[in-house]
């Protein structure tokens, strides 16, 4: 089974796969040889306490190191905002959550893993998130190559992603933006910034809502870049939790980053940052810039230009469509 994550459009049992397509009768681990997932976010990896604690799977599931350090402070994180804050039922424990991960065998890439005597697996490197991969995956002399979600182009903080030569059988691949033609990235990033700058220069406040991992890293890392070129002052914070979670492993998997931070590692490391500091919700009043994991509320005075809602170039589908909405509803 290539991933198995939850839709996040639904609050109702529709969130999760219905496994009644694997089997009515018997169990899931009869059906199935073995579950990959191919890196941490919900789409892709947030119904798996769901399928071996509620529905009893328990073959083996194999990802990166990373993504098994990662996937569990999302799905708790999740778990807290569905059960706690919105009372959902049906929905697996933190308990549940450890019991699922303890049957996670974390692969390296390139590394070939043999699950049984005919399958056998390798991961490569995708790019996208932290510990993100493609997995090349063999029967006999038949192959597939999944990609899950990849990025060819490098950025700030992580590398493209890299295969070896081959001719697999069948390609399952991402086509998220496969039909979109985007602007240059240097041009997005040039936009951003001075947005961002005109704003603080009429001493405004900018609030900028981006997901904790991965979007915020990159994000942190260009307004460190342009504080240090421009000599600004200006003070920037990021929000506590995730983000401050995620910057600890982005630390510790430094080798999974791109060459640039992997090679100036020993003098610096560009996760821990000058210009940005954490900040809890009494700090906010002191800050110009707040790089935030979370959906935010705006709200200011009639016709001025002092605040500012920055959505970062890239969103996620759900989450951009809803801050289009936000904008809209807030421009009415």
């Amino acid at each position: 089974m290539l991933d198995c994550g939850m839709h996040m459009g639904y609050n109702d049992d529709r969130r999760f796969p219905d496994f009644d397509y694997i089997t009515k009768d018997g169990t899931l681990t009869e059906h199935l040889d073995c579950v990959i997932i191919s890196h941490f976010h919900l789409d892709h990896c947030g119904a798996l306490p769901y399928m071996t604690e509620m529905k009893g799977y328990d073959g083996p599931i194999y990802m990166t190191h990373p993504t098994k350090a990662i996937c569990p402070i999302l799905l708790e994180d999740y778990r807290k905002i569905s059960v706690e804050r919105k009372g959902e039922k049906n929905f697996f424990t933190s308990q549940m959550i450890k019991d699922c991960m303890k049957k996670v065998i974390a692969v390296n890439l390139h590394q070939t893993q043999q699950v049984d005597s005919e399958l056998e697996i390798k991961a490569y490197y995708a790019g996208h998130v932290l510990g993100a991969a493609m997995f090349h995956i063999k029967v006999g002399q038949e192959s597939v190559v999944y990609t899950g979600d990849y990025n060819m182009t490098p950025d700030r903080h992580l590398g493209s992603a890299w295969i070896d030569k081959c001719r697999p059988d069948l390609l399952i691949t991402e086509s998220t933006y496969a039909t979109t033609i985007r602007d240059s990235k240097r041009c997005r990033e040039r936009d951003f910034l001075k947005k961002v700058h005109t704003c603080i220069e009429k001493g405004g406040k900018v609030l900028i809502p981006v997901f904790a991992l991965g979007r915020a890293q990159e994000l942190c890392i260009l307004m460190e870049t342009y504080w240090d070129r421009m000599n600004l002052k200006v003070p920037m914070y990021f929000s506590l939790g995730l983000t401050e979670k995620a910057n600890h492993y982005y630390k510790l998997f430094i080798t999974w980053t791109n060459q640039k931070i992997r090679k100036t590692f020993v003098q610096r490391n560009m996760f821990i940052f000058k210009h940005i500091k954490e900040y809890s919700i009494q700090l906010i009043s002191d800050g110009s810039i707040a790089i935030e994991s979370v959906i935010v509320k705006v709200s200011g005075e009639e016709g001025t230009e002092k605040s500012v809602l920055v959505s970062w170039p890239y969103q996620d589908e759900e989450l951009g469509s809803y801050l289009l909405n936000l904008i809209q509803t807030l421009a009415s």
